[in-house]
């Protein structure tokens, strides 16, 4: 039997998603929107190794947490990125534009699959929140929103093993 081929996506989230992902072992709706290095990001940073790649796809879930963390005003204002290993069958890329991330996954991701949890420090609260109110004006282009935004995204996500996800929760 051939061996499945897995792909890293990096899943937004909040610390409210992964009580979820704790409480029912799933993590993301139907489907659900992960970020990933597909060939339309691959296109536009040509001169990208697949490190820088990986990175380019792991800032823009991060930037989409901040989405989540808007929409959510009850969420700690921590962004959160799950990196999950896949079966590259399962994921239906959008490669609408170049330089594209974005994936979709026709289900949830199992806590089987989650490879590791990135989580804001307590020292990025106050950027996280401040990003979290202009996250949409800074993609619309507002130069003072993206300052903002870019505040946040000068503190790098702590990494856990998926075994202290109790602590997360």
């Amino acid at each position: 039997m051939p061996k499945t081929e897995l792909v890293r996506v990096y899943v937004p989230a909040t610390v409210p998603l992964l009580a979820a992902l704790r409480a029912s072992g799933r993590l993301g709706d139907e489907p659900t929107v992960a970020h990933a290095v597909t060939p339309a990001l691959r296109e536009w940073y040509a001169e990208g190794d697949e490190e820088e790649l990986e990175y380019v796809a792991f800032t823009r879930a991060a930037q989409s947490a901040l989405r989540l963390l808007r929409h959510d005003p009850q969420a700690p204002r921590r962004r959160v990125v799950v990196s999950a290993d896949v079966p590259s069958s399962a994921l239906v890329r959008e490669d609408a534009e170049l330089g594209s991330s974005q994936v979709r996954l026709p289900q949830p991701v199992s806590l089987a699959e989650v490879a590791a949890i990135h989580v804001d420090g307590q020292d990025a609260v106050a950027e996280v929140a401040a990003a979290a109110e202009v996250v949409d004006e800074a993609m619309a282009g507002d130069p003072d929103a993206q300052f903002t935004v870019d505040g946040a995204e000068d503190h790098e996500l702590e990494w856990y093993a998926v075994s202290e996800l109790d602590e997360l929760a």
